[in-house]
C-alpha cells in the first residue's frame, strides 16, 4: 500500500458513511448581463452638464476658419514656417473700430510702408467679426482679398491662438530684388 491509500482510508474513517444526495433543483445560472461602463457614463454626463451650464467666454469663440495664402511658385514649407512663427513680427496694424474704407486704405499704406522699410513679417489684426452681424467678419474678408492681390505679399496665415487666432494674420513680404 502506498501513502495515498493510507490518507484516503484515514479520511473515510474520519468522515464516516456517506450517501449521495439527489436533487431536482436546477443549479445552472443565467448568463450575467453584459458589463456597463458606468463610470464612463457618469463622466460623460458630468462633462455634458458642465458644457451646458458653464459660462461662455466670447473671447474664445472662433467665428470663422483660418485663412491663408501662398504665392504661386513658393514652397509649402514657407507657409508652414510662417504659421509656426519662424519670422519675427516687426510691425503690427490693428483694424478694430475701422470701417471697410478706412481699413482698406490702412492695409495698403501699412504694406507699402513695411515694404519701403524692408520689413519682412508683420501682423494685421482684423478681429473675429463677433459684432459683424449676419454678414460675418467683413474686415477679415477684406484683409484676405487685399493681401492676396498685393504683389509684395508672399504669404499670409491666421495666427496661433496666443497671437489672435483667427482674428489676426501673419503676413510675409517678398524680399526686394
Amino acid at each position: 500500500m502506498n501513502e495515498f491509500d493510507d490518507d484516503t482510508d484515514l479520511f473515510r474513517s474520519a468522515v464516516g458513511p456517506v450517501r449521495r444526495v439527489r436533487s431536482e433543483r436546477d443549479n445552472s445560472r443565467p448568463a450575467p448581463p453584459p458589463p456597463r461602463p458606468s463610470q464612463r457614463e457618469r463622466d460623460e454626463a458630468r462633462v455634458m452638464d458642465d458644457l451646458a451650464n458653464a459660462p461662455i467666454d466670447f473671447a474664445a469663440v472662433e467665428t470663422g476658419e483660418e485663412i491663408s495664402y501662398l504665392r504661386p511658385g513658393l514652397q509649402n514649407r514657407v507657409l508652414t514656417r510662417l504659421k509656426r512663427g519662424h519670422w519675427r513680427v516687426e510691425d503690427e496694424l490693428d483694424l478694430h473700430e475701422m470701417n471697410l474704407e478706412a481699413a482698406g486704405a490702412s492695409i495698403r499704406r501699412f504694406i507699402s510702408e513695411a515694404d519701403r522699410d524692408r520689413v519682412s513679417c508683420v501682423r494685421i489684426i482684423h478681429g473675429k467679426g463677433l459684432r459683424s452681424g449676419p454678414e460675418g467678419p467683413q474686415l477679415k474678408r477684406l484683409t484676405a482679398r487685399l493681401l492676396s492681390r498685393h504683389d509684395r505679399v508672399a504669404a499670409f496665415t491666421s495666427t496661433p491662438p496666443h497671437d489672435g487666432g483667427t482674428g489676426a494674420v501673419y503676413v510675409l513680404l517678398r524680399a526686394r530684388r
